[in-house]
């Protein structure tokens, strides 16, 4: 927490630090491409306290305030998340078993998963909501699948590596006393494996987080961090403090993710096997 907090000011003071250096050199320095460099005005720099004002000024004329409205639309993306989540998760370990039972299946199949990932999400968001509503699928499952397509590669990685962690005299005690393919798997490799698992896990929470909201641009919902974020950038060059404030919840959505998954894993594991696969 000490850590976050100095990260979180830091941030703050560099954020604050490039806008007064902008003002001080009049913007010519070392803003000299405009360009390709952010412009340090207000117009597309607001301050930090100006983002922090925005979230409790109504989100429109005489509604609600905007922290309220991000809020709503924060816990119906992390719905969908936590759906594709789990979903990737689950998907993910079996992969991860699956090779590690079947050295050809790993060598065949491998490529063919790492290459998945190497397509651009953007791309496939749309197709995947688009197929889903041809086949009856509700919406917000549709984008739980795409939630789900950024999970399971790092879950199905790190299982594979985490249940070939054993060591050699443990795998040969299991031997001696005759332990079956699944007893080993779920009384040794499943056990030593947990450490590397969590720690695709909040990888993957993170990036749930984010397919929810890359999912949520095509399937045009009304509600989500989503929509908030492609309303918000559409009025960005007159009032750009909200769409920073929806920046900001999202980023608080994917901490609070990965926060309740760092708080499972300090109650599943001891210190010393977290530290095992860091």
């Amino acid at each position: 927490m000490l850590a976050f907090g100095i990260v979180l000011v830091a941030l703050v003071l560099i954020w604050e630090g490039y806008k007064l250096l902008g003002a001080a050199t009049g913007g010519t320095w070392p803003f000299t491409d405009i360009e390709m460099r952010p412009r340090p005005g207000n117009n597309s720099m607001p301050h930090v306290w100006d983002v922090v004002a925005s979230l409790f000024a109504p989100a429109r004329r005489g509604g609600e305030p905007l922290i309220l409205t991000l809020a709503i639309a924060t816990l119906y993306t992390l719905r969908e998340a936590l759906v594709g989540f789990l979903v990737g998760a689950l998907v993910g370990f079996s992969i991860g078993v699956f090779f590690v039972r079947s050295l050809a299946a790993e060598r065949s199949l491998m490529p063919w998963v790492v290459a998945s990932q190497t397509i651009p999400i953007i791309a496939i968001a749309p197709m995947v909501v688009i197929w889903g509503r041809r086949l009856d699928v509700p919406g917000w499952l549709a984008v739980a699948i795409i939630a789900a397509y950024l999970t399971f590669f790092p879950v199905a990685i790190n299982t594979v590596r985490g249940l070939r962690s054993p060591e050699a005299t443990a795998t040969e005690l299991f031997h001696s006393y005759a332990a079956s393919s699944w007893q080993r798997l779920w009384k040794l490799q499943v056990p030593s494996a947990l450490p590397y698992i969590f720690t695709a896990l909040k990888i993957s929470a993170a990036a749930s987080v984010v397919g929810a909201i890359v999912g949520e641009l095509p399937a045009g919902f009304a509600d989500g961090l989503g929509r908030a974020l492609l309303q918000f950038n559409q009025v960005f060059s007159a009032d750009p403090a909200k769409l920073y404030a929806a920046v900001l919840m999202s980023a608080i959505g994917g901490l609070v993710f990965v926060g309740a998954v760092t708080l499972v894993e300090h109650l599943s594991l001891p210190a010393r096997m977290r530290e095992a696969a860091a």
